[in-house]
């Protein structure tokens, strides 16, 4: 707006222009600037033009910056001043200089022209919304340019944005780009990388039309770890959510020193396997924590807690722990810990490598979900797990094409202590991995198991050094399949760990396991080195239904006495009750006796005897015995005691089958 002014006589009196801003119900809108800069008149005669800029945004050039509240307006002139001073004014014109600041060369609007301040005090999230409802209407993008804004609420970008300047809004608040929805343009618009990653992990859980996150391929350094559900603000989602594509790394910081607990805790198996009672001190013990003690089976962990009831529920019930005793309770750190939600399903991680620098764990799932699916990650030095299921957010888990690198190396077999991972529901598909050096590649405990393709190797420079279990299986009918594997310096335990009434009683045994294809070796190991090992906790258990053929047993600088055996440290098996146990067709090498069943025996009769004793030799696996014959073929001529061939007996003879009686 413009004037021109000119004294005539009497007081000299100061010009400006003025305007009365008006809100949508004809209020005034007192908070915005609603005058222009003031102007002497000195002299008479003397014309003077003065002007102002009135504008929603705050920009360069702009007088009276509006914002977008005032939808009309008042406009005219003040004479400020002594009275008693004659002006004349001519002139006076309005006009629209909105191409000066919106330019029709640009693609983009500005959210200073829509009242944004960037002054990181005032709420500038109706500018942000208005700039991006006249972008859409236009075709065009957003720019915020430099300074901090403040928003006080959710905001969503339906057009493309860059972030020359940064925001700040409370963290229960999100920040959706919809067309720009990737790493770059969350660290740009919050200035952090790790603030970035976290807010736009938090915008993945709801709906931005994208089911992925993009981290562009970037590495993104976190100082502490990720609480999923407290980032997102939600403790339920089955629908399919992505992260793909870059790398989370842990920073040297004390965020991931790892929290330890002990207390005295009941547990009555009896009145629930899955609970401890009477814990002291139970405040203090972090849900998520690995729970230790006398009778406490491998990766147990605290499901949940009650405070005011003050008892814990547990991920698996315990094997030996009845009565009132002490437990530790220890709590990793993880990159990405998804122990808050109550339950997630089918969330993917594609693409990540998780550098945990021996610093910091990889990942903790869920406590309950369907389908969680790992793809061609690196976990990259664990500090002690990979990844932790405490519940039963592992059903139908897929982990494939994956490798996981111990940060335990160069350590002893024995003294290792990391996993790379624990199972406790069913239905995983464990297919395609490299699992290096770690104390334990799985520890499974549900059933249906699919691990088909991996290598994991666990051995270390030591001569006739220890080996440990790659796989572990806690449970009895396990209804799994092992396949395509090539198992390397460490061996699979089945045992039962994972049961509160650990002895047999009237359920499935051991049984429903099949392991084919695979290759397995060792080099360096003790003679009494084991590839397959049955590890009952309570006795009366024994073998139905178990297959293991086509394989290659090879050993390198070593042998061993077998390939197969029975850990009785807690019991033995029941072998009268052996049923349905296939091995065959595997090739030995290094091994000083092969296992077969059914076995095949050549039996040499010189003697006459009603009843012949046939020496399995050892054949028969874990030290079983052989329940009935399957068939017999005779070589040469049976003979009685007077030395008669007696004819109703078959023989085979010169190439020829004779049966007696022909």
């Amino acid at each position: 707006m413009t004037a021109r002014v000119k004294a005539i006589s009497g007081n000299l009196p100061s010009v400006r222009i003025a305007g009365w801003a008006g809100a949508a119900n004809n209020t005034n809108v007192a908070s915005v600037l609603q005058t222009g800069p003031t102007v002497a008149l000195t002299s008479y005669g003397e014309v003077v033009t003065v002007s102002a800029i009135i504008a929603t945004g705050n920009r360069s050039g702009v007088d009276m910056a509006w914002g977008a509240t005032p939808v009309y307006g008042h406009f005219g002139f003040d004479l400020t001043g002594s009275n008693g001073g004659v002006v004349r004014i001519d002139d006076i014109e309005i006009e629209d200089i909105t191409s000066a600041f919106l330019r029709d060369l640009m693609d983009w609007v500005d959210v200073r022209d829509f009242g944004a301040r960037g002054d990181g005090v005032t709420d500038d999230a109706p500018a942000f919304d208005a700039a991006d409802t006249f972008a859409r209407d236009n075709s065009l993008s957003v720019l915020v340019s430099r300074g901090t804004y403040f928003l006080n609420t959710n905001v969503t970008f339906t057009t493309k944005v860059r972030f020359e300047g940064t925001v700040v809004m409370p963290s229960q608040f999100r920040l959706s780009c919809t067309r720009d929805y990737n790493m770059d343009t969350y660290e740009a618009a919050f200035g952090d990388e790790e603030e970035g990653f976290r807010r736009g992990l938090q915008v993945l859980f709801y709906f931005t039309d994208h089911s992925v996150f993009d981290l562009s391929g970037r590495r993104i350094l976190l100082n502490n770890p990720v609480n999923v559900a407290a980032i997102s603000g939600l403790d339920t989602l089955v629908q399919r959510r992505v992260l793909s594509n870059g790398m989370l790394e842990a920073a040297n910081s004390t965020g991931w020193n790892t929290q330890i607990a002990t207390s005295v805790a009941t547990y009555t198996p009896a009145t629930n396997a899955m609970r401890l009672t009477n814990v002291v001190n139970v405040a203090n013990i972090v849900v998520g924590s690995l729970v230790t003690g006398t009778g406490v089976g491998r990766e147990i962990y605290v499901a949940s807690k009650d405070v005011g009831a003050g008892t814990i529920e547990l991920s698996r019930p315990l094997w030996g722990a009845a009565g009132t005793r002490t437990f530790t309770f220890t709590r990793f750190q993880y990159l990405l810990d998804y122990s808050g939600f109550a339950k997630l399903g089918r969330f993917e991680i594609t693409d990540v490598e998780f550098q945990c620098n021996g610093r910091a764990s990889a990942v903790m799932l869920p406590p309950a979900g369907i389908g969680f699916r790992f793809a061609d990650c690196t976990f990259n030095k664990p500090k002690d797990r990979g990844i932790t299921s405490i519940g039963e957010g592992c059903q139908g888990m897929f982990v494939d094409q994956c490798q996981f690198l111990s940060n335990e190396q160069p350590l002893r077999v024995q003294d290792r202590t990391s996993i790379a991972m624990n199972v406790n529901s069913n239905d995983p598909k464990i297919r395609d991995n490299r699992i290096v050096r770690f104390a334990h590649f799985a520890v499974l405990s549900g059933s249906g198991n699919m691990i088909i393709g991996n290598h994991f190797f666990q051995g270390d420079d030591e001569s006739a050094g220890v080996r440990r279990a790659g796989i572990v299986f806690t449970s009895t009918n396990i209804k799994t399949l092992i396949t395509g594997n090539y198992v390397d310096n460490c061996f699979i335990e089945w045992g039962n760990e994972h049961d509160p009434a650990p002895e047999f009683s009237s359920e499935f045994s051991f049984g429903g396991l099949t392991v084919t294809g695979n290759i397995f070796t060792c080099n360096d190991t003790a003679t009494s080195f084991k590839y397959f090992i049955v590890t009952p906790y309570g006795p009366g258990h024994f073998i139905n239904g178990f297959a293991m053929n086509d394989n290659v047993f090879r050993t390198v600088n070593t042998t061993i006495d077998r390939i197969e055996g029975v850990d009785t440290t807690h019991a033995t098996l029941d072998y009268a009750r052996f049923r349905n146990v296939i091995i065959e067709a595997n090739a030995y090498n290094g091994i000083n006796q092969i296992t077969q069943s059914p076995v095949t025996i050549q039996h040499d009769q010189n003697t006459e005897a009603d009843t012949w004793a046939v020496d399995t030799g050892g054949y028969l696996p874990f030290g079983s015995r052989a329940r009935n014959l399957q068939s017999l073929t005779m070589e040469n001529a049976i003979r009685t005691v007077a030395n008669v061939i007696d004819y109703a007996c078959p023989m085979l003879k010169r190439n020829r089958v004779c049966l007696g009686g022909m």
